[in-house]
Parts: structure tokens; sequence; C-alpha cells
């Protein structure tokens, strides 16, 4: 949408004239600056704040939320991030060319550069004034930095060490008084810097500072009271100023305010001005600011009111097009790679040719159009309930279900749909299209669709323990009594047939009739299973009288002591075999439903000759005894069986060893061709969870203890380590339990924690929380290439953390403290993250999040990690007469492999460019 710029326009009231009212701030607005690209504008006020703000992607209107007025905002901006640093008001804005850094000044004496690629870190605060700073301009090649204040001075500082280079004070020796701001101006080809508030012989001027040498021997003359503001035109000009030049010439264009309420517009090769207005406003000229193409300006007075001037090519010139710009900047000033990358100072130099060739290997940043867009865009996915490991479901925002109370009242059901992120747009539209404005209310009809369902919907009421049913009792009863999680051993025991099974189970366990005949049946099974001692008992009571059931505390026991088995039997009235879930009440482990017949799946594909299958097939009548069976089939032909002598209760397989727990506490292995490996092993209890993966097996038992073999050398790789050090209380249960190829256990709770045990050190290792604190604030995605391919969605460590993908995409919205201290917390992830791919033994995962590291080690500058990291990839680099510990291999990576993948990422840095060729010379001298 266009500016409204003719009297036809202002007049028509289908035109907005105001597109958005932002009301964040929380006191006066001091000053407003558009970045280059036109993509971000930033504010600052009294509230010792600066605000970034972004157009959102929704286009609608919206009400101002609190105005008494009908205010409506066409446009939607956001608030993309709030800057904290200075210590009073903020009196001006400055974005540098190409939008890597923003400077603010403040009445706190001082000058804050951030910066702008990631806010909201700040790279430098510069003391110096005496006085308050009422004004910041950039030099248009990145080199330096002004700015003036109330000390009657104006400092100029250098960029790449922000350090002073130089004070003038002479032509603000003979100012008397202040102005509100001292708002001064660079030229755009770089020549001049036009300040505010100066004096020559006893008359108001803006004095005229050159770059060469900073002399101030020319002025602009004319102002009857102080200059408040000068902004320079972005463009240079182009115009045959004599009719006796053959040749066009080249010159800046100026706009000078001043408190004599008068603006005057300046050209460089003119010694007049241009043009100059008196008696514009009703007070003094506060701000002015240039339209992009450079015929338009505004300009702001004390007096509330705002006046737009429009020029013409025949009166200021003809504006050079942006290359022709950067082509003189790059004659006078030099070539510059802060163009290129954020990471590079404007002034470093390229010390080796090493370095230079590494730069000519980099690849350039994509151009829009003419700008370039150096910023990087960081997708982020909404919040469910708090989880970000699931992701919202559009189609329930298009769907409305309808049903009716028992009055015949409808009833709308309640969908949660989670707060959308705020989407933000590119560029507002006054900078990226040139459409006439317009301005017209939707017609699109809704899309929502109402499903109508045929119910009766009646309110829903707490449950309360004196009105339950013996039905309501039973199911309690039937649950574990510690209310922890039950852990399933394998997830290929719960077939389709079982879980049909299970599923009807507890509607019809209630029944006292049902339960009568489950006892009727499995009496045998009860003396036999039954527990000498038992120091828990429960009754289901039957009759009319319904006893109080015990209180939770009552039921929890500590945890891991002598286990109690309460049977409890679940039956169908489609089933034949009954099903027996034994929970163990002080552990909180519960085994397997145990059918009679159990089959999984261990290789190939079902229905197929390559498919290659466990069963377990349990209670086979053999005369005056009861036998079962353990089978191997291979695409419907059996390969081998083996008879056990107890009822199995889960089994594990794969194309190296098969494997039964029984209910006898024993445990069998057997090879692929069905040859038992070792008598029956005696665990502690009846085994709870089972997992095969490649020679190792794990085993953890009911009582709560862990067990690893390595069959292929018949060795204990965990011996009976006790779980009872990673669960504490009686809310904690295993959700879920895996082991890798290379025979790591990882034990996964409930509470989001996942651990391993290091039988090297001994001891419980946590490698993954759901809740830890250094991932929601960690900042590594801003260092990870969008065309990467992402390792972490496989793998062992990928796995747990499957929630945490998009945590850390926040991270630079949410985190509101200082940078340094999200520095130090991504570092400390990362570092984590490291750490715990090395103990599960990833190769994959270990990889990148090396190479992730290190790119947010040479993003954030930090030399003393980076030896770090090098030196132990390096190694030694002379043999000398003792053993060296260093291992020239990292699960199965050559380091010096890895260091010659990183050296390229840390030469893109040219702050680190000695520490890249002393490592890469190193390098080359160890191979040759």
């Amino acid at each position: 949408m266009s500016p409204v710029r003719d009297e036809k326009d202002e007049k028509d009231n289908s035109v907005p004239k105001m597109l958005c009212q932002m009301d964040n701030h929380l006191a006066c607005v001091n000053c407003v600056r558009w970045s280059y690209s036109g993509k971000y504008l930033a504010s600052g006020g009294d509230d010792k704040l600066v605000m970034i703000w972004q157009t959102g992607k929704y286009s609608g209107m919206s009400s101002v939320f609190g105005s008494s007025t009908k205010v409506v905002n066409v446009e939607q901006w956001k608030c993309v991030s709030t800057l904290r640093g200075h210590l009073g008001d903020v009196l001006d804005v400055a974005w540098s060319p190409h939008d890597a850094w923003l400077a603010t000044c403040s009445i706190d004496n001082t000058i804050v550069v951030w910066n702008a690629l990631k806010f909201p870190e700040q790279i430098a605060v510069l003391r110096g004034h005496t006085g308050l700073v009422k004004g910041v301009t950039w030099d248009p090649v990145g080199k330096y930095l002004a700015s003036q204040s109330d000390d009657k001075s104006l400092r100029v500082w250098r960029t790449l060490d922000w350090q002073l280079e130089e004070t003038i004070t002479e032509p603000f020796d003979e100012c008397g008084g202040t102005t509100h701001v001292l708002r001064l101006g660079w030229s755009p080809d770089g020549y001049y810097i036009v300040s505010a508030h100066a004096m020559n012989n006893s008359g108001p001027t803006a004095q005229i500072v050159e770059r060469d040498g900073w002399k101030t021997s020319m002025d602009f003359v004319g102002h009857r009271k102080a200059v408040t503001v000068v902004r320079f035109n972005p463009n240079i000009f182009c115009k045959r100023i004599k009719k006796s030049s053959e040749k066009p010439q080249q010159y800046s264009c100026c706009a000078i305010g001043s408190r004599d309420r008068s603006l005057s517009i300046w050209l460089t090769a003119l010694k007049r001005p241009l043009v100059v207005t008196h008696d514009l406003f009703a007070n003094s000229v506060l701000d002015i600011s240039w339209s992009k193409t450079g015929f338009e300006l505004l300009c702001c007075s004390w007096d509330g009111t705002v006046a737009f001037l429009d020029f013409t090519s025949d009166e200021i010139g003809t504006p050079l097009t942006l290359e022709e710009k950067q082509k003189l900047h790059q004659n006078i000033y030099g070539k510059s790679l802060f163009l290129n990358n954020s990471n590079h100072n404007p002034a470093q130099i390229i010390e080796t040719p090493a370095m230079l060739k590494l730069q000519q290997q980099q690849p350039k940043p994509r151009e829009n159009g003419t700008q370039v867009n150096v910023t990087p865009v960081k997708q982020t996915q909404p919040l469910v309930n708090g989880d970000m490991s699931t992701p919202v479901k559009q189609q329930y925002g298009n769907k409305q279900i309808e049903t009716r109370t028992p009055d015949g009242r409808r009833r709308i059901t309640p969908i949660f749909i989670a707060p959308q992120p705020d989407e933000l747009g590119e560029a507002p539209l006054p900078f990226s299209t040139t459409r006439p404005p317009m301005f017209s209310s939707s017609t699109e009809q809704s899309k929502i669709v109402v499903e109508k369902k045929n119910e009766v919907t009646v309110p829903h009421r707490l449950d309360d323990t004196r009105s339950r049913s013996p039905k309501d009792i039973s199911k309690k009863i039937e649950g574990p009594s510690t209310g922890m999680t039950p852990i399933q051993a394998m997830s290929a025991l719960d077939g389709k047939s079982d879980k049909s099974k299970s599923s009807a189970g507890p509607t019809s366990a209630a029944s006292p009739s049902v339960e009568k005949s489950i006892e009727k049946e499995n009496s045998q099974e009860k003396d036999s299973n039954k527990p000498k001692s038992l120091s828990v008992k429960r009754k289901l009571d039957t009759g009319d009288k319904i006893k109080r059931p015990r209180k939770e505390k009552e039921t929890s026991r500590t945890l891991f002591t002598t286990p109690v088995a309460v049977p409890v039997h679940v039956h169908s009235a489609t089933e034949k075999e009954s099903t027996s879930k034994i929970i163990y009440a002080s552990s909180g482990l519960q085994l397997p439903v145990v059918s009679r017949v159990t089959t999984v799946q261990i290789s190939g594909t079902i229905d197929t000759d390559s498919s290659l299958v466990l069963e377990l097939e349990n209670n086979i009548p053999a005369g005056s005894v009861t036998l079962h069976k353990l089978r191997c089939v291979r695409g419907g032909k059996q390969l081998w069986e083996s008879v056990l002598a107890s009822r199995g209760i889960c089994i594990a397989g794969n194309s190296h060893l098969a494997c039964v727990a029984c209910e006898d506490h024993s445990f069998s292995m057997f090879s692929p061709s069905g040859r038992r490996l070792s008598p029956s092993l005696v665990l502690d209890s009846k085994a709870s969870v089972l997992h095969c993966s490649g020679y190792f097996v794990m085993v953890v038992t009911c009582q709560g203890n862990l067990f690893v073999w390595n069959l292929q050398s018949m060795k204990a790789v965990i011996k009976n380590e006790s779980l009872v050090s990673i669960i504490s209380g009686n809310t904690v249960s295993i959700s879920s339990s895996s082991l890798t190829e290379q025979g790591i256990p990882v034990i996964s709770l409930n509470n989001g924690k996942s651990y391993t045990f290091n039988p090297d050190l001994g001891c419980w290792l946590i490698i993954s929380s759901k809740q830890d604190p250094l991932d929601r604030c960690s900042d590594y995605h801003s260092c990870i290439p969008k065309d990467n391919t992402d390792v972490r969605d496989s793998g062992p460590l990928a796995l747990l953390q499957s929630h945490k993908h998009r945590a850390g995409n926040q991270a630079s919205r949410l985190f509101k403290s200082s940078h340094t201290l999200q520095q130090a917390s991504t570092t400390s992830h990362i570092e984590n993250q490291l750490a715990a791919a090395l103990v599960l033994k990833s190769g994959k995962e270990y990889k990148f999040w090396l190479i992730t590291y290190v790119r947010y080690l040479v993003q954030e500058g930090l030399e003393l990690k980076i030896r770090d990291v090098c030196d132990d990839l390096l190694g030694p680099l002379y043999k000398t007469s003792t053993n060296s510990v260093w291992d020239a291999h990292i699960l199965c990576i050559r380091k010096r492999s890895l260091l010659e993948e990183i050296l390229p990422i840390i030469g893109t840095n040219l702050r680190l460019q000695r520490l890249f060729t002393e490592y890469k010379e190193q390098l080359d001298m160890v191979r040759s």
C-alpha cells in the first residue's frame, strides 16, 4: 500500500490514514527508525526501552485493545524484541549499513551497539561522554560511528575495536543552553558529518566535519536559532550544476531542521540552500525522514504535526543506482567483507593466502532484488500444553462439533487450539509495493464445518469414593497399587489379538460371577504362584455392603522391598484362555500380559518367505505334567523348537540369538539354530523388561535390577544394578526402555528423564531431561545451516529428545536475561549433548553436535574453547618415548578428519584467522 501523496486521497474516507497504533511503550516515544531493508522498525522512549517491530502476516483489521475511540489497525505490527540496556531515556536510534548493528543513545551518557542479527545481544557499550547523548549516526561504509552530546562534543568511534577515534569540541565551545535532541547526520558518500547545534561568531550553524582529518572549516549558516536535526538523503545525486561544465557533478542532499520552526534543504554542490521553508510549524522541528527513493521528505515538530515535501529529479537531481553507489564506495574506501558476512569486521584484513582462498570458496548470500537478506529467519512451532513434541493439528480450526443436552439445547464441544506463534511478514507494504491505497472489508464466507452428532450430553461430576459402585472399586484395585505407569517388555508382545483381549478385560472384571469363574478356572495357578507370606491382602466384596477402600498412602510401599504379588485376573467372554496380569505392589514394575500363544516378529516382512518369527506356546498338556514350547519359524516353516519346563512370560530375539524369561525366574538363551547357549540363568525375580540388540541382551526384573550380557563373549556387561537410585518416590515409574546396538541400556521414566548405566564409572548417568532448562535457553539453532541434513531425526539420543527439536527455536524470543547468560547456557547445553552422544556411542550424533558446537563457538568468538577442541582433535605433533594417552579415533571416526572438517568453519570468522592458520599449518605438517 503506497503512501497518501495527494489531497484527493487524503479526503477519501475509504483510504486509511493510520495503518497501525502500537502501544507497548510505557512512556513517551522519542525516536523511530526504519531499517535499510524496510523489514524492521526500531523505537526508543522514556521507558528506557528499545523495541524492534515487524509486520505480522495477518492482514485483517483489528481494534486497539483498551482504546476508548474506534481505533482500527489496518496492518498488524508485532514487537519481536525488546532491548534493555539503558539506564535513562533513549533519545536517538540509528541502523548501521546493511542492518547488521543498531546504535542507541540515552541520557545515561552512553551509546549501546546491538547485534541486529541476534537481538538482544550487545556488541559494545561506548562510554566517554560526560553529558546526555542526544544523537548518533553511522558511517555509510560501517567503519565509524559518530555521536553528539550535551557535553559540547562530537565523538567518532571506530567499529574495529569500538574505541574512540576523535573528539571534536571547537565548534561547540560558544554554545549556550541546549536542545531536546542533537541529531547529526553522515553524508551517503562518507565525506562529511554535519552536526547539530554549533556556533560560529555567535550565530547558530550546522557544522560540517570532514572525514579527512576531521577538519571543521565549513558549516551551513542561515538558521536563526539552534539546529536540532540533520538528515541526509540516502541517495547520491548526479546533475550538471554549472552550465559551463560538460560532465555531471555528484553531490549529496541534506535537510536541516531548527528551533526557529523552519526547514532548509541543501545540496553539497551549492553554496546556498536549495529551498528554505520558514514558519513551517508552530514549534521546534524534532525529526526528519527521507523516503527510499529520495524524492519525498517527512518532517515532524514539537507541535504534533507532520509536514510532507515532494521533490522532482529536476530540482535535486538524478540518484545513482545501488550498484553505482557501492562501486563508488569501493573505489574510495575499498571492498568491505562486511557486506557478505556478519562475523567479519569492515576493517578486518585477510593476512594469509590460505585464508584468502577459503574466503573465496565461501558461498555468497542470495540477493532479493537490491537488498541483501543477511538476517537468519527462525521457524518456530507452536506449543501444545507446554509440550513441544506435539505439532498443532490445524484441521481442528475448521471443524465444529455440535451436540444436544437432555432438554434439547445445543452444545458446542470445545476443542483446545494451542496459541499460534506470531507469524511475521517480510518488509511492510509501503516498501514492497507501489499499488494505490485501497481499503475494503472481507467478503469471504466462513469455512467452518459444523458436525452434528446425535448424542445427548450430561454434565460431568468428580467421582466420590462414597458413591462408587463395586465395578468402580474393582477397576481401582485392578491397576498398579503405586499408581505407576506399567512398562512393556516388548512392543511385539502386544499383537492385535492381544490388544483386543486386553481391551475387553476391564469392562467385565467387576462382575461377581465372572470373578468366581476366574477363581475356579485358575485355582491351580493361584496355588502354585501364591507367595508364602503376604503382607498385603485385598478382597473384593461382591455383596451389597461396600467397604471403604484404603487410602493411597496406605497401599503405597517403599520402593524395591520384598516383592508382594497381587494376582488380578482379567477374563473375556469371547476368550477361551484366561490371561493373568501379576502386579508387584511394592516395586511398581508390571509383568507383561501372558497369553497361551505369543509371537514376535524378528526380521523380514510379515507373511513372506523372509519372515522370521519366534513363537511361545504355554500350557501344553503332556500326561501328568504341563510343558511349554519355544519355536522359530521362517516363512511358515519351522526351523527349530525347544521345550521349556516353566511357563514363559516374555521372549525376544534377532538374527543372532533368541531368549525367553520364565515364571520360575529362569532365563534361557539360544543360538540362531536353536542350540541352548548355556544352562538357564536364575534371576532375582521375574523379568519385567526384555530387549535384544545384536549380541547384547538386557533384562529388568520386577525387583528393579538391571542385567546386560554380551552373548558373543558370554560375559556380563552390567551385573545386577539396582534402579532404586534413579526411581525415587511413589509416583515415578519406568515409561520405556531400550538397548542400543553397542549394548548401552537406556531407561526412561515418566518424569521425563532418561538414564543409562556406565559400568566403567559404576554409576547411573542422566542423558536427557524433558524439563531441561538449558535446552529451553539454548540458542544453538542459530548456527545450524538451513540446508543441513538434520541427523537428530535418527539415533538413540534423538529418540529420547524428540520433544526438544523445536524448543530452542524460540530461545532468542523467550530468553529475557543477558546475552552472556544465554551464551553460557547454549555452550553448556551443546556440551551436554556431546557427552550424551559419546556415552551412547552414537557416532553420527556426536559428529553433528561437535560441528554445531564449533559453529556456535566461532559465531560467538570464544577462542579459548575452540583451541581446546582443536588440540584434542590434532593430538601430539611428535612421537615421544612415553606412551601417549591420546587416541586417534573417537567412535570409529578419525579425529584429524574431524579437525579438517571444522577448520573451514573457523575460517568463516576473520577475527579467528590466525587460529585457523596455526592449526591448518600443524595439520599439514602432521600429514606430511
